[in-house]
């Protein structure tokens, strides 16, 4: 970016917009990302979370002293380090606060500061805060030139531009945040695992990511769960700094009476709120389209717990679940975007052990500056202890000096060969410490500081030591949040990855037949129940029937487009038969120009005979036509002006084909003859000089060829066929008397 130039006063400069604009929203950009959205990923917290951290602490409110109202910590905070409104400052205290958002909460609140489902905490005048054990680890050593300082927005204070953090935080409460153009997700993982981890990298810094994953198996959520993510995903998304987890609710089985039972959820998934999830669970009861689910219920109190009744007690309590995980928050994807800012305050995406080494990294620098700050305070310290002896030693001519000279600073730094500071040290010294028992004192203390002086300038010489003193540390840690403790226990269960159950649709959608009408002008809906007879039907004002056909509300419905297309729709998403429906290409990415031919209820295995009206077709697996999408799926590739005409199914029974065209030409022949292809043009039916294919079927030549007589439902079959009888794309002949004038086999 070009540098700043200061503009004097009525000084004006013509600049392009387009520059203009770029500059001024990457400096936008950069401070969305470094000041506001990305956390450190030494300290795992944002500006904000520091400023409130640090500002607790200048007020004294450590784990151990009395509690302070959180307006007087938001006050603080905006007064001095974060001048931004005070409710993003409160709310970010009280995510700070809650123990189902953060795994190892930093604030210890009193009062109101929300609760699983959603509520909102109390407003600030109400509530009380003070530091927790952890926090407290996280400003451990700040007074020991530990990390830099920088001023504050109005350069009258100092803040520190990151904590010396003795817990690594950043992967053990994880970070969410959008900035411009990026992102960051980092879901919790338990401290235990973690310090295992650390120390293994420090012994092995080019550990691989499967002895990593072995000792941090998956993260670890406040509100617990089941992680149900394949090691392999969970693998790659530890490796890349990428990915995402599958996360489930945990449930049981409750036995009733009667053969009865009933399933507790117990712990719902991280980030979901209980009453939404609630919500959602009952709206789809009341769609009916959890069929197996009866009832629901919350009977939670401190603990989470859930009650769903299943519809009767033959229900599947695996299968229950199962549909409740595909359409509810029961089960929930968390994502891993490792997107921080390193030490050198760039925004990075990091895999599982560059996150790691930089924390370890972040440690060893705060052991080299806090040894380096206690020798210099130890070498100031030995410098007037020596002072002190040489006054004890010439106590009477020290007295004399002071007594008699004029200058006596400047006569004692002569005549003993005395440094300023232990001229003033001797000069501010009190008479009780000119007992004997002191000088002792003096002397104890001034071998002690030695012996610890030549201590640490060991340890700064030492590397491999430093990095012991760190395992050290990170073992004391393990110790303190161990699994054995309330705070450091596995709250999420690692699950072995679920396999692909297919779930009927009869368990999310309930079955009640249903009657399918498509109108002449495309107009379709479903009628409740099976009706022999829709001739009372009602249509728009010059509209009519075209298609009738019963189905189950858990059918699946292939519609054959004009243009060759077979499109998919379940029978649930149809329009209810009080109106007139709806258009059928509002329901299918149906082009405007396009019609549908034929609708069939799709039965699995079966063979399915399709032709276009220029007498070309072929036999096509009816599931390889399946589409999943709206946009259908292309079947029958048609010739230039030709379009799909019939789609029939084909019983395993039938043997021959029959075809008959425009000109009322019947043709029989062998269904060997006729191709079974994927999709394609097909093969030649039958010739015609003039017209098109009418209509098409299989059938079983031992049954004779049947056609329907009309609306009445009639039925007139043939069974002596042999002057019909040739070869596949020959031109037939006329029809039996009685075959209809619409040249159509009918609905048989």
């Amino acid at each position: 970016m070009a540098p700043q130039v200061p503009v004097e006063a009525g000084d004006i400069r013509e600049v392009r917009l387009v520059e203009a604009l770029s500059e001024r929203y990457l400096a936008y950009a950069l401070s969305t990302i470094v000041s506001r959205s990305l956390p450190d990923v030494r300290d795992g917290l944002k500006p904000v979370h520091r400023r409130l951290l640090h500002a607790m602490r200048e007020l004294r409110l450590n784990p151990d002293s009395a509690f302070k109202k959180s307006a007087r910590v938001v006050g603080d905070v905006i007064g001095k380090f974060h001048p931004h409104g005070d409710q993003s400052i409160y709310d970010a205290l009280v995510r700070l606060a809650q123990d189902f958002a953060l795994r190892y909460p930093l604030i210890d609140g009193q009062g109101n500061f929300g609760n699983i489902d959603g509520d909102n905490a109390a407003a600030m005048r109400y509530t009380e805060a003070r530091l927790t054990d952890v926090a407290a680890l996280l400003l451990q050593g700040i007074d020991e030139d530990a990390v830099d300082f920088r001023p504050t927005y109005d350069g009258e204070a100092l803040e520190p531009v990151v904590l010396p953090a003795a817990f690594p935080n950043l992967l053990a409460n994880g970070a969410q945040g959008i900035a411009v153009g990026m992102a960051t997700s980092i879901p919790p993982h338990n401290v235990a695992e973690l310090c295992d981890a650390l120390m293994h990298l420090i012994k092995r810094p080019n550990a691989s990511f499967d002895k990593l994953v072995e000792l941090v198996p998956g993260p670890d959520f406040p509100t617990g769960g089941e992680l149900v993510e394949t090691r392999e995903g969970i693998l790659e998304a530890y490796r890349t700094g990428r990915g995402s987890f599958r996360l489930r609710a945990r449930w049981e089985k409750e036995e009733l009476k009667g053969g009865l039972y009933q399933i507790v959820v117990t712990e719902i998934p991280y980030q979901v709120q209980k009453s939404r999830l609630i919500e959602k669970i009952a709206e789809l009861l009341n769609a009916r389209k959890l069929v197996l689910l009866g009832d629901v219920r919350d009977e939670s109190a401190a603990e989470v717990r859930l009650v769903l009744e299943p519809k009767s007690r033959n229900v599947d309590p695996g299968m229950l679940m199962e549909s409740l995980y595909r359409q509810t928050e029961l089960e929930v994807r968390v994502g891993l975007n490792l997107n921080v800012l390193d030490s050198d305050n760039t925004p990075k995406v990091m895999n599982l052990r560059e996150a790691l080494q930089a924390f370890l990294d972040h440690r060893h620098e705060v052991l080299r500056r806090r040894t380096a700050f206690r020798l210099e305070k130890i070498a100031k310290r030995l410098e007037v202890l020596a002072g002190y002896l040489v006054a004890f030693l010439n106590l009477d001519e020290v007295i004399r000096i002071i007594r008699e000279e004029d200058e006596p600073k400047a006569e004692l730094m002569s005549t003993f060969d005395l440094t300023d500071a232990q001229a003033e040290a001797i000069l501010n010294m009190r008479l009780r410490s000119l007992r004997k028992l002191e000088e002792m004192e003096l002397r104890r203390e001034h071998a002690e500081l030695s012996e610890e002086q030549a201590d640490l300038q060991d340890l700064l010489a030492d590397e491999p030591r430093r990095w012991r003193v760190i395992s050290h540390e990170l073992a004391a840690l393990k110790k303190e949040f161990g699994k054995d403790t309330e705070l450091g226990r596995r709250r999420t269960a690692i699950g072995d990855a679920p396999a692909d159950v297919i779930v009927p649709l009869e368990a999310v959608v309930e079955r009640e037949p249903i009657t399918v009408l498509l109108s002449q002008k495309g107009w379709i809906r479903a009628m409740k129940g099976h009706h022999e007879d829709v001739s009372d039907a009602k249509y728009k004002e010059g509209d009519r029937g075209r298609f009738a056909l019963k189905a189950q509300t858990t059918d699946k419905l292939l519609l054959l487009g004009t243009n060759g297309r077979i499109y998919t729709l379940g029978a649930d998403k149809l329009p209810g038969g009080r109106g007139f429906g709806e258009p059928v290409r509002l329901l299918l990415d149906l082009p405007n120009d396009q019609d549908v031919v034929q609708v069939l209820v799709h039965s699995a295995g079966r063979r399915l005979l399709i032709a276009s009206n220029d007498g070309r077709g072929f036999l096509v697996p009816e599931d390889e036509v399946l589409a999943q999408t709206r946009n259908g799926k292309q079947v029958l590739n048609l010739a230039e002006g030709a379009e799909a005409a019939v789609c029939r199914p084909a019983s395993p029974e039938d043997d021959h084909v029959a075809v008959i065209g425009e000109n009322r030409k019947l043709l029989v022949f062998e269904r060997a003859e006729l191709p079974e292809m994927s999709r394609g043009r097909g093969v030649m039916l039958q010739r015609y000089r003039d017209g098109g294919l009418s209509d098409a079927k299989t059938f079983n030549l031992a049954e004779g060829l049947a056609w329907s007589m009309g609306p009445g439902g009639r039925v007139r079959s043939e069974t002596d066929l042999t002057a019909w009888i040739g070869k596949r794309a020959a031109a037939g002949r006329l029809p039996p008397n009685g075959f209809p004038r619409s040249n159509r086999f009918g609905e048989v």
